[in-house]
């Protein structure tokens, strides 16, 4: 087994465009504001998470399908994991808080590899999506 292979990943991971990759980010801890400050209690769910899911991830496709960046089947599964740390780290700062105990994948261990698999599969699904909008764009 060479590591070839994953030499090719780290350099392909490093030539993101990491201000879209942060941007991305960004656009989707738009979903947990919304569960902190209440919106979605109050505008209904299970609607209200599906439709921002929903919303987040047009946002992800136009954005990296439109742009000139590298790799758009890879920048929004790094934005996905990107996603995850950052979920991870504000659910472990604000729950106390919010919540008054500790809540979220720091107070169930078992839910942190979860969270990146699905997040970083949420990304490859929009990656697959942006790849296709490039395509579609050059034709």
């Amino acid at each position: 087994m060479t590591s070839e292979p994953l030499g090719s990943l780290v350099a392909r991971l490093r030539g993101l465009d990491r201000r879209l990759t942060a941007a991305l980010v960004a656009v989707a801890l738009v979903r947990p504001l919304f569960s902190v400050a209440g919106w979605s209690e109050a505008l209904g769910k299970p609607l209200t998470p599906l439709l921002l899911t929903f919303g987040i991830s047009a946002v992800w496709i136009l954005a990296v399908g439109l742009s000139r960046g590298p790799e758009p089947f890879l920048t929004p599964v790094a934005a996905g994991v990107g996603y995850a740390v950052a979920a991870l780290i504000l659910s472990g700062a604000l729950s106390p808080f919010v919540a008054g105990e500790l809540r979220g994948p720091l107070a169930q261990p078992l839910a942190v590899v979860p969270l990146f698999v699905v997040n970083a599969a949420w990304g490859a699904v929009c990656g697959v999506c942006a790849t296709g909008v490039r395509r579609l764009r050059s034709v």
